[in-house]
């Protein structure tokens, strides 16, 4: 139902102490994140990291062993899987496999377009650093032309972002392969996290649409654009980190949205009609 409810001013000490408490790998679970921690090699990592994060949409259990059977298929080292295993067997491994609308023919197109990628540029990180220019602000350029390259012919895994998508998953595999704390592993070069994008879902929107992160009411780039720059205001160098952090409410046991208003806020005047 559609109710009043207050918005409020963000208390920036209480932000940091959250993400404080958050950071911590304790949290995790049950984040398709933790299938990562286990690929200490960042080749590995990074591709095991685009499978798991396109694969990052649907009920969490889902999600957890769907992205555990591509991970199996691709064995100790994702890296040397993709770079010496042949199209035709690729193909073959992956028939059969099904995650809501995603095909094993559609999971097999991602990873051949990763060994193109590895052929070209020698890493997912140099292909994606490649489309970088200096004068880009945030990594929305970057991540089109990536998108282009990786994503051909896997519309349900790779969403393009010329076309306004949020784009949250592309956001998140870049959150985790950018920035490096106890949650994120890290490992890529040459992207600051001040340029990174906030990964947003309708969950994140209706958070920051509460602690007055955002005006917009569509879950889609502009929006995930807005909710990034207010989260500047708090860290310029790093806007993401607070991502980890705010989602863990309305999803782990006992933390709900408004345990963490009552946390964060400063009470405000500015009302907005809030889903609630």
């Amino acid at each position: 139902m559609r109710s009043r409810q207050k918005t409020f001013r963000v208390k920036p000490s209480a932000l940091e102490t959250l993400y404080c408490t958050f950071n911590n790998k304790s949290y995790v679970h049950p984040d398709p994140l933790e299938h990562l921690y286990k690929y200490k090699d960042i080749k590995d990592r990074e591709i095991a990291g685009i499978v798991v994060a396109s694969l990052a949409y649907g009920r969490v259990q889902s999600i957890l062993k769907k992205t555990a059977i591509m991970l199996d298929i691709m064995g100790d080292s994702p890296y040397e899987f993709i770079r010496s295993t042949p199209a035709e067997y690729i193909c073959s491994m992956c028939k059969g496999f099904k995650h809501r609308l995603v095909t094993g023919a559609e999971i097999a197109k991602l990873l051949l377009n990763i060994q193109k990628v590895l052929t070209l540029y020698g890493s997912l990180n140099a292909c994606f650093v490649s489309y970088i220019s200096k004068s880009d602000e945030n990594v929305l350029n970057a991540l089109c032309k990536f998108a282009n390259i990786v994503g051909e012919q896997t519309p349900h895994l790779i969403p393009d972002p010329s076309r306004g998508s949020a784009c949250k998953r592309l956001n998140l595999y870049l959150r985790w392969m950018v920035r490096q704390d106890n949650v994120d592993p890290g490992g890529w070069y040459g992207i600051t996290p001040a340029m990174l994008i906030v990964p947003l879902d309708v969950h994140m929107a209706r958070i920051s649409y509460l602690l007055g992160f955002t005006k917009r009411k569509t879950p889609d780039m502009a929006m995930a654009l807005e909710i990034t720059q207010s989260l500047k205001a708090f860290d310029k160098s790093d806007p993401v980190k607070y991502d980890f952090a705010l989602t863990r409410y309305g999803i782990q046991k006992g933390l709900s949205i408004k345990n963490l208003l009552r946390e964060l806020k400063t009470e405000g005047s500015l009302q907005r009609e809030a889903i609630i």
